[in-house]
């Protein structure tokens, strides 16, 4: 795909971007320049979106046109067994397989093309600053916070008989009930669909795994690509595998998945192991901790969130006997 050059921000970084081949320094280039306004994200996100919308097209017409050639061969084959196929039977059917794929093609060119140039001006797009968790109403008075740097597109306007968002990020829903309106949340691995309930969903372009996390309710999670389909009941989290596309469930301590949102961790008889899976995911770092940590002993209350990780620890050294070595993006912890 190509683009024309945005700004100071070149052709060849947004392809990589766009293709997930970005290094570190170029998804860094990348970040800085979308955070310069919110117009550079507006328009980086709308090449993702064309982008990722032209590969599900694809797909879809790849699939039509297997589907078409699947009978061409029955039917040729059954002219076969009858004897009475010619090469000019051949010529004709081979000939009619290929109008079928032009018609396909040419249907779904036609079909994205009113996507994009109907629905251009109706759509609104919300982007968290780094750092910052926004919080967004939608239409139907649906409450979402978005993560760091998660994109949310979403119509002025639901249509009457569906709500539809997409997202690219980690966002936490409280979803309106309305049983005759579904909310479906789209991503470019998969989709969670919902009547009413709250949810947490993480899906980065960036990362192999895509995960919805049920808090309260129900919730629909299928694979974008016929990976499998699954009903999630409250403290259960699906996990899809971008690379095998293996769909899994596994239970969880669902409301340590969603405590972002509120800036606020609530631990309850809770070890060390426990306390740092929480923190690692709260400030997306790697916490290795020395073999000799004990999980004997537990703690309760609420850890408040500080601008950074080591604020954190210092204030857990409060309560708990630790040490702690921060090197990088790892952080090592030991017993005091």
């Amino acid at each position: 795909m190509k683009e024309k050059k945005m700004n100071n921000l070149s052709e060849e970084i947004i392809n990589k971007y766009l293709t997930g081949q970005c290094s570190e320094e170029e998804l860094v280039e990348v970040n800085t320049w979308m955070k310069e306004s919110e117009e550079n994200a507006r328009q980086l996100f709308r090449m993702e979106e064309i982008y990722h919308l032209g590969k599900f097209d694809q797909y879809a017409n790849e699939q039509r046109i297997l589907r078409a050639e699947r009978r061409l061969n029955k039917k040729l084959d059954e002219e076969k067994r009858k004897q009475r196929k010619t090469a000019l039977n051949m010529q004709h059917w081979m000939k009619y397989a290929a109008m079928i794929a032009v018609i396909l093609v040419i249907g779904g060119g036609l079909g994205y093309w009113l996507y994009q140039n109907g629905n251009d001006q109706q759509m609104m797009v919300a982007v968290a600053n780094e750092g910052i968790v926004k919080e967004i109403i939608l239409p139907d008075g649906t409450k979402v916070w978005l993560n760091n740097s998660a994109t949310l597109k979403y119509p002025r306007e639901f249509s009457e008989k569906e709500r539809n968002v997409y997202l690219d990020g980690e966002a936490y829903f409280e979803v309106t009930k309305n049983r005759h309106k579904p909310f479906t949340v789209q991503s470019d691995a998969m989709r969670v669909r919902v009547l009413g309930t709250t949810f947490n969903f993480k899906c980065d372009r960036h990362c192999r795994i895509a995960e919805a996390t049920l808090i309260e309710g129900e919730i629909e999670v299928k694979g974008n690509k016929e990976e499998g389909q699954i009903i999630l009941a409250p403290g259960q989290r699906a996990e899809l595998n971008k690379n095998n596309g293996r769909l899994t469930v596994k239970q969880v301590n669902a409301k340590l998945d969603a405590v972002w949102h509120d800036n606020l961790i609530p631990f309850q008889k809770a070890d060390i192991f426990t306390i740092s899976k929480a923190l690692k995911r709260f400030y997306d770092v790697k916490i290795i901790l020395s073999p000799d940590m004990k999980a004997d002993k537990t703690y309760s209350g609420v850890l408040k969130k500080k601008s950074t990780i080591e604020s954190v620890l210092k204030s857990l050294q409060n309560s708990i006997p630790i040490d702690y070595k921060i090197v990088g993006n790892n952080i090592f912890i030991s017993p005091k």
